[in-house]
């Protein structure tokens, strides 16, 4: 095995100021790949999934990427996708899940009383999160990517602008719709 390995040797170049580059550029980024994706999934190990799976489609592009300036808004446009297709994929297999006999059985579950006020401010507090999720998660991606980084992530409109790739204005008016869209959709 080691013959193998010494004879592909010569085969294999690696570039180390490009890995170098890719390492500092992986540090930079790395918290905002898995930030993207938990607002998509917000699922941690899915997210630090897709997070992981972005980093390594990155790292073989990398030596491709014209404008290596853009590598932020360019892994943030990946990480989003992939998220995407993820809740996708995952949507389609609960789907099938649900339609199987196992499925299909129901489960009643009984509100016990007496609970504290604590508990149930908290109950509250996750069913209104997941109102304003499922409400995120109904408007087009186009709207949910920018309302997204602006409120959820709080980045500013430059820099939502910077990494989507658009003018600043069409940024300003992503916003605006998703914000009167999810107000449409809570009400």
């Amino acid at each position: 095995m080691n013959e193998w390995a010494d004879s592909l040797e010569g085969l294999v170049t690696v570039d180390t100021g490009l890995e170098s580059e890719f390492e500092a550029r992986l540090r930079e980024t790395s918290t905002l790949a898995f930030r993207i994706a938990y607002g998509v999934l917000r699922h941690r190990q899915d997210a630090e999934d897709v997070a992981q799976e972005a980093f390594v489609k990155a790292y073989r592009s990398f030596r491709e990427l014209r404008d290596r300036d853009r590598f932020r808004a360019w892994l943030v446009r990946m990480t989003w996708r992939l998220a995407i297709d993820r809740q996708r994929n995952d949507r389609r297999r609960v789907a099938r899940e649900d339609r199987s006999p196992e499925g299909l059985r129901h489960t009643t579950i009984a509100v016990a009383q007496g609970f504290s006020p604590a508990i149930v401010d908290d109950l509250e507090a996750r069913e209104r999160a997941e109102r304003l999720w499922a409400a995120i998660d109904a408007l087009p991606g186009k709207l949910r990517v920018a309302i997204v980084l602006a409120n959820i992530e709080e980045h500013d409109v430059a820099e939502v602008a910077r990494l989507l790739d658009l003018p600043e204005g069409t940024v300003k008016s992503r916003l605006f719709l998703a914000r009167q869209r999810l107000k449409e959709l809570l009400q």
